[in-house]
């Protein structure tokens, strides 16, 4: 069965992209068999928005919940990837055409999935979500909301800052940098679970689909 699941998430490694002004990525052996160690131990460093993560609501508003908190079945259980074709962001008059439900996991899939975050630089000229199209997933009731980029948000800061807000606090559950390189459009079942770090902002998390 292991062979029908598809890893969509970002490897953690040296040297990945990470936001501008977020903590690089970093892996440091402490001990090593090399060098006549016991065993071989690593210790890492990085921004909690690193690669495929999660975003909790204590990452744009003061005293919210953190990551900690993620209801398990925000994340496992039944997702769409809708393909958007818009060059510049998703906005409502696009997804109005793919009949959004109360409770769906929705994944966009971008043409972000050509950038290959996993092998390029970082760059501030991704596909977005429009803050009118934050507005209506949350007027439809989403559960979770999943881009293929570092951020559901644009790169200029208000309007980046406004998307993150209007999700968070409609109660919708936000995975950034899914590598959606090689995922068709259509219905899977989704696992996408971050660490379970207490008062955090965010986690890494490890997501994969399996087409159902």
């Amino acid at each position: 069965m292991t062979e029908n699941w598809i890893d969509v998430s970002i490897p953690l490694r040296d040297g990945m992209p990470v936001w501008p002004g977020d903590k690089p990525f970093e892996r440091t052996l402490t001990h090593s068999m090399a060098t006549g160690a016991a065993n071989n131990l690593s210790q890492f460093s990085t921004s909690a928005h690193t690669g495929t993560h999660m975003d909790a609501p204590l990452h744009f508003m003061a005293n919210a919940p953190g990551i900690e908190t993620l209801p398990i079945d925000a994340v496992v259980g039944p997702a769409r990837v809708i393909q958007i074709h818009d060059d510049e962001a998703v906005r409502p008059e696009e997804l109005r055409s793919h009949s959004l439900q109360p409770g769906e996991r929705i994944l966009f899939r971008t043409r972000n999935s050509e950038l290959r975050l996993t092998e390029r630089d970082f760059t501030k000229e991704f596909v977005y979500i429009a803050p009118d199209a934050a507005r209506y997933l949350a007027n439809r009731q989403v559960r979770t909301v999943g881009v293929d980029y570092l951020s559901v948000g644009a790169f200029h800061e208000e309007s980046g800052r406004e998307t993150h807000r209007i999700l968070l606090g409609a109660g919708i559950w936000i995975v950034e940098g899914v590598n959606l390189a090689n995922v068709e459009p259509g219905d899977y079942e989704m696992i996408c679970l971050p660490l379970r770090m207490v008062g955090s902002d965010g986690a890494p998390a490890r997501a994969v689909l399996r087409r159902l």
